[in-house]
């Protein structure tokens, strides 16, 4: 359950704010001498101030690659190519665009969510499995699920919280 949490903060940190955040360059691969490669792995990520995320090449013939990568993702940012270093550009959000991410963040926690609900189905499913094994007592898996119910309850609420979190980012100006 803490994992499908710990996804979950991953996704959002994926959904663009009003500032600069490496982490907008998470999801892009680049396909360099034939293989998939995470942008990470072939460049330095900067952020040198709240509006800007620069992107230094270890190898500068794959700039263009590069650039040509982040083009095509769904970031939805245009690269600059200055020959040695990519910039982009953070602009300020629309009103409307911020409605859309906390749309979008809601999906994700809502997934997240799922994510916790089928861990706990799984558990309780175990759990009488286990009852009818005769393997613990009728309240042995009794308190066995109250346990993973207040275990799915805690980690939903913390869904719930990373997303408060995220809103309120989002909304910010």
């Amino acid at each position: 359950m803490k994992k499908a949490v710990e996804a979950t903060q991953r996704s959002f940190n994926t959904i663009r704010t009003g500032r600069a955040n490496s982490s907008l360059l998470d999801k892009i691969v680049v396909e360099y001498y034939g293989a998939p490669t995470p942008l990470k792995q072939l460049a330095n990520i900067s952020t040198p101030d709240a509006s800007t995320i620069q992107i230094q090449p270890y190898d500068r013939s794959s700039l263009s690659i590069i650039e040509k990568a982040i083009s095509l993702s769904d970031i939805g940012l245009t690269p600059n190519n200055d020959g040695a270093i990519i910039r982009l550009n953070i602009p300020p959000l629309t009103s409307d665009r911020r409605k859309e991410l906390v749309k979008l963040a809601a999906k994700y926690a809502e997934e997240g969510k799922v994510s916790v609900r089928n861990i706990r189905r799984d558990g309780v499913d175990a759990v009488k499995k286990q009852e009818k094994a005769k393997e613990v007592s009728e309240d042995e898996a009794k308190d066995l699920q109250d346990k993973i119910q207040k275990l799915t309850d805690k980690y939903s609420a913390e869904v719930e919280k990373v997303l408060a979190e995220k809103e309120k980012d989002i909304m910010t100006v």
